[in-house]
C-alpha cells in the first residue's frame, strides 16, 4: 500500500505569496479574502499544513488544482502543468481581461503540447 500524498506547504505558500504580491495585498488582507485566519497562513510559513477547508479556499482562490500541491508517493514526478502554474499569475494582472487570460492560456497550452511532442519525437 502506497503512502497518501501530502500537501507541499512550501509550494502552496510560495504560490499564495506570488499571487498576493501581484494583487498588492498584505498577508492579513489575503487571509480575510480567503476566509481563513492570519495565523493559519503564518503557521504555513513555518511549514505547518492548513486544514482541509483552508486548503480548499487557497487552491480555489489561486484557481489551481489541489493536486498541483501534492507531494509524496501518489504525486507525479513530472513538473506541474504549465498553464495551471501560470494561470493565477495571468489572472492577477490588472491589464488583462478574462478573455485575454483565456486566450493566453490556450496559446501557452498549445505551445507546451507542441514542445512536449517534439521532445518525444527527438528522443526516439
Amino acid at each position: 500500500m502506497s503512502a497518501a500524498p501530502s500537501v507541499n506547504v512550501k509550494a502552496l505558500h510560495a504560490a499564495l505569496d506570488a499571487a498576493r504580491e501581484a494583487e498588492d495585498l498584505s498577508w492579513r488582507q489575503l487571509a480575510k479574502e480567503l476566509g481563513v485566519s492570519a495565523s493559519t497562513i503564518s503557521r504555513m510559513s513555518q511549514g505547518l499544513r492548513p486544514d482541509v477547508t483552508a486548503f480548499a479556499a487557497m487552491t480555489t482562490w489561486l484557481r489551481m488544482s489541489a493536486e498541483d500541491f501534492y507531494e509524496g508517493a501518489a504525486a507525479s514526478d513530472e513538473d506541474p502543468d504549465l498553464v495551471a502554474q501560470l494561470g493565477p499569475l495571468l489572472r492577477a494582472r490588472k491589464d488583462l481581461s478574462e478573455k485575454d487570460v483565456s486566450y493566453l492560456e490556450e496559446v501557452i497550452a498549445a505551445a507546451a503540447k507542441r514542445f512536449q511532442s517534439e521532445r518525444r519525437e527527438g528522443s526516439t
